[in-house]
């Protein structure tokens, strides 16, 4: 028997979505190993998903939640079920289907029913990018303005102008002021440029 991994993705970082709820459920179906990103569902290259596809070997399953999470593009998961049949492994979406093409062959009707599940999650994209777009021009035709509030001296957090006289003095560079301040790298670039 082969190895059991697990993949999860969310579109987007760990402020936004959690996956750990993708993993732990990954871990309760078996899997050894988990492969986890934050990676657009439409994005051409998935990293984790193609160093998986590399690791795999004959007789292996993968597991994952959804389809969705493979991918939201009909083209994309056609590759994917394609990838499945040459590895020769078995992909399993947690309580929906099984792709087992570990003797080397694929069921006609799980293939068409993989890639009418695809085609469901691209429409649901485009639906949800013509919703925002159109929510966007019904509010610029109202005179509102879009996008975020630009960030001011005021929105800098206490415990940054407390580890700044360290920073200037050099006794601590731009990640450690990161990581002393819990707050990501380009941010702290940002309260630099507002402070200086």
């Amino acid at each position: 028997m082969g190895k059991i991994y697990g993949y999860a993705r969310c579109s987007t970082t760990e402020d936004r979505q959690d996956i750990t709820i993708q993993i732990d459920k990954l871990k309760a179906a078996g899997a050894d190993e988990i492969f986890f990103e934050y990676e657009h569902g439409q994005a051409p290259v998935k990293q984790s998903l193609q160093t998986l596809f590399d690791l795999v070997q004959p007789g292996d399953t993968i597991l994952t939640v959804e389809v969705s999470r493979l991918s939201r593009s009909t083209q994309q998961l056609c590759g994917i079920i394609d990838k499945v049949k040459e590895k020769q492994i078995c992909l399993c979406i947690l309580g929906s289907i099984t792709v087992d093409c570990r003797n080397g062959e694929m069921d006609a009707m799980t293939k068409a029913f993989l890639q009418i599940s695809a085609v469901f999650c691209e429409l649901e994209v485009s639906m949800l990018r013509a919703r925002v777009k159109g929510s966007l021009q019904h509010a610029k035709a109202q005179g509102k303005k879009l996008g975020r509030r630009p960030t001011t001296k005021d929105d800098i957090p206490p415990i940054f102008y407390k580890h700044y006289p360290a920073f200037m003095s050099g006794t601590l560079n731009v990640s450690e002021l990161a990581r002393i301040c819990d707050l990501s790298r380009p941010t702290v670039y940002k309260y630099l440029k507002l402070v200086e």
